[in-house]
């Protein structure tokens, strides 16, 4: 058997507009040099002389948000309750098998900037591909966002995952989606123009707050999802345990057997 893994997370960086403009990471690099003092301060009498080539080690320093970078939200993050009305899961609680599962990809590329995805969206792609939803499925939505990251457009780049299309999944089993969209959402930018001409306030965050009906995690900024099958390979997307966190970073890869 010959096993392929393909990496859908992106990295950590700076300068890199992966986030609206005030949330991005800070990454401070400290090479073998820079930190030589300080590794000569656990070792009293040791010189730098004494150490090959004279080099310390190298560390950095991150200044991060739980929802920089590829990241798994918890319900927690949604709303205080979910499973209607029960205190919802922070990221140390979700289910380890949640975060192991056969994926499925759904190919939205297609839809515009700012368009929402309905139920009957993902029942015609889940016919196309030809695929029957089975609980625990890790779902990926493949936007058009992906082809973007790194672009100065990518935060509203993409279309996003209403309330019906959310809820046709959980009421299936599934328990945890990704996008390679900023958010699950559709981008902000273009739901405040749709709730400033209708006044609508449910179609806001409409996809997240599905969660308060029925509790589910969804992984945010994943990457190359161009190279997956629609089906055939399995997810995973372990969260860092973060207590009382409202998500956790992952490094989301996709195995294909």
């Amino acid at each position: 058997m010959v096993r392929r893994l393909i990496d859908i997370s992106i990295p950590l960086q700076n300068d890199v507009p992966a986030d609206p403009p005030g949330g991005h990471p800070v990454i401070e690099y400290l090479d073998h040099q820079a930190n030589l003092a300080r590794m000569l301060s656990f070792f009293p009498g040791l010189k730098a002389e004494d150490l090959p080539e004279g080099q310390g080690w190298a560390v950095e320093r991150v200044t991060l948000s739980t929802h920089n970078g590829t990241h798994l939200d918890a319900p927690w993050h949604y709303h205080p309750t979910m499973n209607r009305g029960e205190r919802s899961a922070t990221i140390d609680e979700i289910p380890l098998d949640w975060c192991l599962q056969p994926g499925v990809k759904l190919d939205f590329r297609h839809f515009p900037d700012g368009y929402v995805v309905t139920a009957a969206d993902v029942e015609a792609e889940l016919k196309r591909i030809g695929h029957e939803l089975q609980p625990l499925n890790i779902v990926l939505v493949n936007t058009s966002a992906g082809a973007k990251f790194g672009q100065a457009d990518y935060v509203a780049s993409g279309c996003g995952m209403g309330y019906e299309a959310t809820m046709y999944l959980l009421e299936r089993g599934v328990r945890v989606t990704g996008t390679d969209g900023w958010s699950w959402d559709a981008p902000f930018v273009h739901t405040a123009r749709k709730y400033k001409d209708t006044g609508n306030a449910a179609l806001i965050w409409e996809g997240h707050k599905a969660g308060r009906h029925i509790g589910y995690c969804h992984i945010e900024k994943l990457h190359d999802l161009e190279q997956l099958p629609s089906t055939g390979f399995t997810v995973s997307c372990f969260p860092v345990k973060i207590e009382r966190a409202s998500a956790g970073w992952t490094r989301a890869v996709a195995i294909i057997d």
